[in-house]
């Protein structure tokens, strides 16, 4: 279907234009539908990482992106049940992939995690991830795991990476992040005890900043760490 300079394919009509890759149907808030496939290294496409577009695209685009990259993950991941190994079979409505044989159904995985500043006064507390390579400085951040409620998570993550001690832990906002299918659950901690010792395995480097001297951090327009290092700039400001 042609609308003005846009074109919308049905996904039998995308199918066969896309040789044989896979496609996945996703829903934006407002209820549009938009498709989305994963091509092979050889495609007439250009080619992009996700991560290469998180300055460069609005919060509307991220968030479809983000959604797409998850869902194709999720079938790449459960092309075959992990019970008895037969292939799996996507629902009409396109949320759960069901085993032919056995009948269990796999739904779209979400991995909690917490992302933490640690707050000391007018400092706060940011770290390079040694994983990464990356030029800026951010909060710290982890997987949470099984047993453990988000503010376990925070004060375990924030001991085992920086080696410091936290206390009143509070819930901010939270941003889902498609690498590969995060929900990352944002919080404020207060510095309570210890000196900095970065994990090498996790932390290229760490510190204190004073919030009128920080260095190059997440944008606030893409990153729920950018907003945190941004509204609690913003609290300071106001409490003087």
């Amino acid at each position: 279907m042609i609308d003005g300079d846009k074109i919308f394919w049905s996904p039998h009509t995308a199918k066969p234009l896309l040789d044989d890759a896979l496609l996945v149907s996703v829903e934006t808030m407002d209820g549009r539908i938009h498709f989305a496939a994963e091509l092979g290294t050889e495609t007439k496409f250009e080619s992009r990482s996700l991560r290469s577009l998180l300055f460069s695209e609005t919060d509307a685009d991220l968030a479809l992106l983000s959604k797409a990259r998850q869902l194709l993950h999720w079938r790449r991941t459960h092309q075959f049940c992990g019970i008895c190994g037969s292939a799996t079979t996507l629902s009409e409505n396109g949320s759960v992939l069901q085993c032919s044989t056995c009948s269990y159904q796999f739904f779209p995985r979400i991995n909690p995690c917490v992302i933490v500043l640690v707050t000391r006064g007018n400092e706060v507390l940011l770290a390079r991830s040694a994983r990464y390579r990356a030029s800026f400085y951010s909060c710290l951040a982890g997987f949470m795991e099984v047993g453990e409620t988000p503010e376990q998570t925070v004060a375990r993550e924030v001991r085992e990476e920086a080696g410091v001690e936290v206390d009143n832990i509070r819930y901010v906002e939270s941003q889902s992040w498609p690498f590969p299918s995060q929900l990352m659950l944002g919080f404020l901690a207060n510095y309570r005890a210890g000196d900095i010792v970065p994990d090498p395995n996790e932390i290229e480097d760490a510190g204190w900043f004073k919030v009128d001297a920080l260095p190059n951090t997440p944008s606030a327009d893409i990153s729920v760490a950018g907003r945190l290092i941004r509204e609690y700039r913003r609290s300071l400001a106001e409490a003087l």
